[in-house]
């Protein structure tokens, strides 16, 4: 995608143009000179003080002014106020290929004002612009269009209500309903500025950019065509495929399908509906994957409840219906009925497999579950929650509702549990399993501790209580009473209770670091730039070889608040 293809559109603005003389000089004679003036006739009551000039049989009138030669089939001719009218086939032409041709044109030599109207049409013999008004500022160093242009070439299409063309800038500006029509793409802008020596393009207003794969819009932007790479500063979105990229700046690179955003961002997958945000990101579309950090969280809906995941970094790689997401370092996860911590998580959408790797911790409602790994398995049908392991070390504790001091505790080697609606309703411990539990009777009077060992155990839950014990295999053990039992035998070897650790609500994933993060300031969103200033300081780093960045895939523009990095 890019703007190239204007450039010669503004070759041909510049023809009407002169450039600035050096102060102090004078320029060559403002007089407009008669080259041609074939039939001379006079009408002072129609024209006073005006030569009226009219073709001949063998060829039109002719004038000559700095530079420009004009023919038409009538002038009328202020020789004394320096100024005239062309009527009739008019053509103003320089060098062998500009040439524009109108119906009318109105010239004054002293002020370097120049207007034509009526059928207005401007060749350079590889682009036709067309207006029915074009305005010329000589002075000001400038040519405008008021009533609307289009510029047809054979590849593009661009239409605009008003475009302005600034020479010592070298800067063509479209305002008004700008379309360019390219078969690689559509761009739609409210303005855009365009600078024909670096082919640099800034975009203002509502804008977009529509591709066959993607679609950009933005309300401030920025792109170099000449390596298909910009950013949008101002409610950037970028359509890529099954995402949605948003934020306050967001960088794009055609070339290589990929994006980068910068502070309050949110990446939408359309397909499986879930939804990242952070205040760092980047994707890769071709290779399906987004990359997150500084306070990221991966949301998606779970049975009509959301699922929040967190990591210091996340990452999702995968076709839809094959999906990884990683979460690195710091792990968190929450939703309403189940929340935990680790090291790292590894969930995988093909297989319904979510791995809590490295010091991994759950909480099923009140119950806290730890082992050396947890796996918790969804069912691929329904994608509701299915099974639990726990692999190795298996421990779980819930805090005894009725006293509010003692612990209801299991633990054994591995750990299985079945969900039925979401809810862990069957637990199953096996290999050296261990139990401590508090019975009460229908009065909720305390009956006894049980305090059992055995090959494994069975635990039936209701309201994340434990509703049922059943013990397999040679159980030993008894039920206590409490004052027989001494508090210091009441906990199972390798309980922790890390009740303060727990995760009760979606803010509790982040840690005071992901809460203070300062984001970095974009440039342009709250204060305006001066553009012009900025362009002059890109293009001079462009030139200068030590800051000059540019690589085969082109230059990042400088002092952009976004940026790419390699994927882990």
């Amino acid at each position: 995608m890019d703007l190239k293809r204007i450039s010669f559109f503004i070759f041909a603005f510049s023809f009407f143009l002169v450039a600035a003389q050096e102060k102090g000089q004078e320029a060559e004679s403002t007089q407009i000179n008669i080259v041609y003036g074939a039939n001379f006739t006079k009408d002072e009551a129609q024209f006073p003080g005006a030569s009226i000039f009219s073709k001949d049989d063998e060829r039109q009138v002719q004038f000559e002014h700095k530079g420009a030669d004009l023919w038409c089939d009538i002038a009328i001719f202020y020789s004394q106020e320096n100024r005239l009218r062309a009527i009739g086939n008019v053509r103003l032409q320089q060098g062998d290929s500009i040439e524009m041709n109108s119906a009318k044109l109105d010239w004054n030599g002293d002020t370097s004002l120049a207007k034509a109207w009526e059928n207005v049409d401007l060749s350079d013999g590889k682009m036709t612009l067309t207006t029915d008004t074009l305005y010329f500022d000589r002075e000001k160093q400038l040519s405008y269009y008021r009533s609307g242009g289009k510029v047809v070439d054979s590849v593009n299409v661009l239409t605009s209500k008003i475009g302005t063309y600034f020479t010592e800038l070298k800067k063509v500006q479209f305002k008004n309903s700008v379309h360019i029509d390219n078969p690689e793409y559509i761009i739609d802008s409210e303005q855009l500025d365009y600078y024909r020596i670096s082919k640099n393009a800034y975009m203002y207003g509502p804008s977009t950019i529509t591709g066959e794969e993607y679609k950009i819009y933005c309300e401030r932007g920025y792109y170099d065509t000449k390596i298909e790479q910009g950013y949008g500063v101002k409610n950037t979105r970028i359509d890529y495929s099954n995402r949605i990229i948003e934020g306050d700046s967001v960088y794009f690179d055609k070339a290589s399908s990929f994006a980068s955003a910068t502070n309050n961002i949110k990446v939408t997958d359309t397909i499986n509906k879930g939804v990242i945000r952070a205040h760092y990101a980047e994707v890769f579309k071709e290779k399906d994957s987004v990359f997150a950090t500084k306070r990221a969280v991966a949301i998606n809906l779970v049975q009509q409840d959301s699922l929040y995941i967190h990591g210091d970094t996340l990452m999702i790689t995968g076709k839809p219906e094959s999906r990884i997401l990683r979460a690195f370092r710091n792990a968190k996860f929450y939703k309403t009925d189940l929340s935990g911590k680790c090291d790292s998580i590894h969930s995988e959408e093909k297989t319904g497999l979510t791995k809590l790797i490295t010091d991994p911790i759950l909480w099923n409602i009140d119950n806290q579950i730890t082992g050396d790994s947890i796996h918790l398995i969804s069912d691929l049908e329904t994608e509701k929650l299915d099974s639990l392991k726990v692999l190795e070390n298996a421990f779980i504790i819930s805090l005894d509702t009725i006293s509010k001091t003692g612990y209801n505790q299991a633990k054994g080697k591995n750990l299985y549990g079945k969900f039925i609606e979401n809810e862990l309703k069957i637990i199953d411990l096996v290999q050296n399993t261990e139990v401590i539990y508090y019975m009460y009777n229908d009065d909720q009077e305390l009956i006894g501790i049980d305090k059992t060992i055995c090959s494994k155990i069975r635990l039936l839950m209701a309201n994340s209580d434990i509703e049922d014990i059943t013990f397999f295999v040679n159980p030993d053990g008894d039920i206590f009473p409490e004052t027989d039992l001494p508090v210091e035998s009441r906990k199972l070897k390798g309980f922790i209770w890390r009740g303060d650790e727990r995760i009760l609500k979606k803010e509790d994933i982040f840690d005071e670091d992901d809460n203070t993060i300062e984001l970095v300031k974009i440039r342009g969103i709250d204060n305006p730039i001066d553009i012009d200033a900025e362009e002059e300081e890109r293009q001079k780093n462009e030139n200068d070889p030590v800051n000059n960045i540019s690589n085969n895939q082109g230059t990042k523009p400088k002092k952009t608040e976004v940026k790419k990095v390699q994927q882990p």
